[in-house]
């Protein structure tokens, strides 16, 4: 989780270059996203966690609050809160959202690659 909490931060500081790194690039994989939209597919799924990271500006945080992980096998999950001060869209405006996230894992070459998120915006 300390590499999932660096990777997060990486994200919310506009880079996705650690991201790509335990992104799988292999079928079947899925993304339901926080605008409440879903995708299908490792490569659309990748190309869409590079894109968002886009819109991310420089002088941001974020912050996983780990309520359960687990791992066996070749699958791992964990689900919690994101919390995040991100500045976004064209201007680098701030912003500041709790996010519900379920993320799983399926281990691939040796490594456990992201094949499914799950995040939506909390309430309160």
């Amino acid at each position: 989780m300390k590499q999932r909490e660096k990777i997060a931060e990486d994200y919310v500081n506009g880079d996705a270059t650690s991201l790509k790194a335990i992104v799988t690039h292999a079928d079947p994989a899925t993304f339901f996203s926080p605008r409440g939209d879903h995708l299908e597919g490792a490569e659309v799924v990748a190309g869409r966690y590079e894109r968002d990271a886009a819109s991310f500006h420089e002088g941001g945080s974020t912050d996983l609050e780990v309520l359960q992980a687990s791992a066996s096998g070749e699958l791992a999950f964990w689900t919690g809160l994101q919390h995040a001060k991100a500045r976004m869209g064209r201007n680098g405006q701030p912003a500041e959202m709790t996010l519900r996230v379920t993320e799983v894992f399926r281990l691939e070459d040796g490594g456990f690659k992201l094949v499914h998120r799950h995040a939506d915006p909390a309430n309160g």
